[in-house]
C-alpha cells in the first residue's frame, strides 16, 4: 500500500546510479556501489522499495559503464505488475548529478518526480515517509522543488551542498534564500545538508542546461537548484524526521556503518549479532580517545 499525500500524485521517479565509485576500490572494481549488500540486499533495491512504498508507478534507472549488474538483479520486479515499472538509460560519461537528471528529460516532463540517490537509503518504511511529506510541502508552497536536508557537524559540510534558509528553519518544511555547493565551514550558511531526495518539477531540465559545469566538467544539481533560487523559483526543504537513519555506501567508513547497522536491526539475527558488537567492544576496549 502507499502512502503518497493527497492532491496530484508524483508517478515517477529517477535513481541516478552512473558514478563510477571510485572511493570504494578495489570492492567496486567489478560491480556498482549500488549493488553492494547492506544487511540482506543491495542498497539499490532499499532505494526501489522506498519509491515503490511511496507509490510511484515507473523508475528510470540512469547506469553506466560496468552497470549491467542493476539490470540483472532487477529482472523480475521489472516484469512484476505489483511493482513500479524499470526503465533504463545509459550515462556513458558521468558528467555529475546535473547531467544525470537532465537524462530523465523525456521520462519526466509531464510533471512532478522523484530524485533518489542509489547509494543511500533509509529502509522502505522510513523513505516512503520522508517522500510522503517532502510531497507534501512540495504541494502546499507549489514549489518548483523539494530537496530532503539533514543537519551534519561543522567539519562535514565541506563534502555537502548546504542550504540557507529563509527566516527560521522549521522541523517539518522551510524555504531556502540560497544553496552553496562543498562550502568551508566558515563561509557555511548553515548546517543543513542536502540529503540524497528530492522532487522536481520539470522546470528542472531548462535549469540544468543553463548550469554551465563546474569542477572536472560536471553538472552539479546543487548549481541549478541555485539558478531557480536565484530567479525567483520556490524551493522548500524538508528535514529528516526523529529516528531517521541514512544509510549510504559513499566512502568505506559510511558503508561499514550502514551495514552494522542493519545487521544490527535484523529481524531474525539482529540480537546474535547486537551480542557479537557488545563481545567485540569488551575485546578491543574503549576507543583511544574516550575517558577510561
Amino acid at each position: 500500500m502507499s502512502i503518497s499525500p493527497p492532491g496530484p500524485a508524483i508517478a515517477k521517479a529517477v535513481i541516478p546510479a552512473a558514478g563510477l565509485g571510485t572511493r570504494l576500490r578495489p570492492a567496486t572494481k567489478a560491480q556498482p556501489k549500488e549493488m553492494l549488500p547492506i544487511g540482506r540486499q543491495p542498497v539499490i533495491q532499499y532505494v526501489y522499495d522506498e519509491l515503490a512504498a511511496f507509490g510511484v508507478s515507473s523508475v528510470l534507472i540512469v547506469t553506466g559503464r560496468d552497470k549491467r549488474a542493476i539490470e540483472d538483479h532487477f529482472d523480475d520486479d521489472a516484469i512484476d505488475p505489483q511493482q513500479p515499472e524499470i526503465l533504463y538509460i545509459r550515462q556513458s560519461v558521468p558528467r555529475g548529478l546535473g547531467d544525470a537528471v537532465s537524462m530523465a528529460r523525456a521520462f519526466a516532463s509531464d510533471g512532478p518526480f522523484v530524485v533518489a540517490l542509489g547509494d543511500t537509503t533509509l529502509g522502505a518504511a522510513a523513505g516512503a515517509r520522508l517522500l510522503a511529506r517532502m510531497a507534501h510541502a512540495f504541494q502546499r508552497a507549489r514549489a518548483d522543488m523539494a530537496i530532503a536536508v539533514q543537519p551534519v557537524a561543522p567539519a562535514a559540510v565541506s563534502r555537502y551542498g548546504i542550504v540557507a534558509p529563509r527566516g527560521e528553519a522549521s522541523d517539518e518544511a522551510f524555504l531556502i534564500s540560497d544553496i552553496v555547493e562543498k562550502p568551508s565551514p566558515e563561509d557555511a550558511p548553515s548546517r543543513l545538508a542536502v540529503a540524497a531526495r528530492y522532487i522536481f518539477s520539470p522546470v528542472v531540465f531548462d535549469l540544468i542546461d543553463r548550469t554551465p559545469p563546474g569542477l572536472n566538467g560536471e553538472v552539479q544539481i546543487t548549481d541549478a537548484i541555485r539558478l531557480c533560487v536565484r530567479g525567483g523559483g520556490t524551493v522548500v526543504c524538508v528535514p529528516y524526521g526523529p529516528g531517521d537513519r541514512r544509510h549510504d555506501v559513499g566512502n568505506f567508513e559510511s558503508y561499514f556503518k550502514a551495514f552494522i547497522r542493519m545487521a544490527a536491526d535484523d529481524a531474525e539475527i539482529g540480537p546474535q549479532i547486537r551480542q557479537f558488537m557488545r563481545d567485540l567492544l569488551h575485546e578491543y576496549g574503549p576507543p583511544d580517545d574516550s575517558p577510561a
